[in-house]
């Protein structure tokens, strides 16, 4: 049986993204995480530095320990000015700290892994959606991370998206994958 993790980036407490979610992944045993409960502080980038990154005190390794853990990552993000938002965009840029760690390797961890995402917005998400989506296939890619779909919704106040029988029938088609890992 897989392990799943979902990475919950809205800064909203059972927001329409979270909705989406939890119909996706209804009866799926999974962990859960929202970044908002996480200090995740910005990178400094020192990728070509030869001494390499220096120790943050913040809340990342403990999440990125759940993510080495899990065998499936779902990236749950509404879309905030045309983009992830900024808990998920802190996260991932803190990557690039990942891979100069040198207990272990990020990136041939990261390709034994499959990755999901889940997005929401208010503003024809369907269409204006779609770069965000290709932004998480080519953060993937680069990574290695096997990328397997993606669920949009419509949604702009809470519980807009339970009103979008489209996503709704996305969720419900992607249960039965989730629940079959």
């Amino acid at each position: 049986m897989a392990k799943i993790l979902v990475l919950n980036g809205s800064s909203r407490e059972n927001g329409n993204t979270e909705q989406l979610t939890d119909i996706m992944l209804k009866g799926v045993s999974c962990t859960r995480i929202n970044l908002r409960d996480f200090l995740i502080q910005p990178i400094v980038d020192k990728r070509h530095d030869p001494a390499g990154f220096t120790k943050v005190d913040d809340d990342y390794e403990q999440i990125i320990e759940l993510v080495r853990q899990h065998d499936v990552l779902v990236f749950a993000t509404p879309i905030y000015w045309y983009g992830m938002s900024g808990q998920m965009k802190q996260f991932i840029d803190r990557w690039s700290q990942s891979l100069r760690d040198t207990r272990f390797s990020f990136k041939e961890e990261m390709k034994k892994k499959k990755g999901f995402v889940v997005i929401c917005g208010g503003d024809d998400p369907y269409i204006k959606g779609l770069p965000l989506i290709q932004q998480f296939q080519y953060i993937f890619q680069f990574i290695g991370l096997e990328y397997i779909g993606y669920v949009i919704g419509e949604g702009n106040a809470p519980g807009d998206v339970l009103r979008d029988n489209r996503a709704i029938s996305q969720a419900n088609y992607w249960n039965t994958f989730f629940r079959s890992l």
